[in-house]
């Protein structure tokens, strides 16, 4: 079925498949609870249909402000965080995203002692870890979930996340997998990158590269729309 050459998927995954917490200069390894939350706000901002670009712009905001844990970002109130997203570039999504922001951090907060790694401990699988997850705050749906445990599949032992539709349209257009279910594509996947793993590159990478590719994808159809 995969049809693509070889020299094709490496320079997929290398181009497209850094990960975007190493990009923002996140050590989501170091398992520490302060590391895994900013991770965690990074996904709820890239979980919005917005430019990459603007994401990391709007997270070196909170970063620059030092609005790097639950009880920070509840303090600065609504029009803090709204008046921040906007010079971030999320204007589009700010009144939304800063709702969201309260809501989940608060209960965080409430719920967990602020602690993701807490959060994750308490789970009693996958599944539970993602339901846990969601129910933290409306907004925080499929694909934050997604994006979120994705990169943290080395360093949870119950982050086992299923590929957004963004993923499974891209790796089904380059004939990588055959089924558009996402619990039998992420197996699909999984089988295709122990046949094909790159060195020095990790299944992240290439999940990371797929779900850019599909963003690409998405933004020339609405263009060509």
């Amino acid at each position: 079925m995969f049809d693509m050459k070889r020299r094709d998927l490496i320079q997929l995954v290398r181009e497209k498949g850094q990960r975007y917490s190493e990009i923002l200069g996140i050590n989501v390894n170091s398992s520490r609870d302060g590391e895994i939350f900013k991770w965690f706000l990074a996904s709820i901002l890239f979980g919005a249909p917005i430019t990459e670009s603007s994401v990391i712009k709007t997270y070196q905001c909170f970063e620059k402000r030092g609005l790097l844990t639950p009880k920070a970002i509840v303090e600065t109130g609504w029009d803090g965080l709204v008046n921040l997203l906007d010079e971030g570039g999320y204007t589009r999504y700010d009144y939304k995203t800063a709702d969201k922001l309260l809501l989940v951090m608060g209960s965080l907060n409430s719920r967990y002692g602020g602690s993701l790694n807490r959060l994750h401990r308490e789970a009693s699988d996958s599944t539970d870890l993602e339901q846990r997850l969601k129910e933290l705050g409306k907004g925080i749906g499929d694909v934050t979930v997604s994006i979120f445990l994705r990169e943290l599949r080395r360093t949870w032992s119950k982050a086992d996340p299923e590929p957004t539709s963004l993923v499974i349209k891209a790796a089904s257009s380059l004939r990588i997998i055959r089924s558009e279910i996402p619990r039998e594509a992420l197996l699909e996947l999984k089988r295709f990158w122990k046949q094909n793993a790159v060195k020095g590159m990790s299944f992240v990478n290439l999940e990371t590269a797929l779900f850019r590719y599909g963003k690409e994808m998405r933004r020339k159809k609405n263009v060509e729309g």
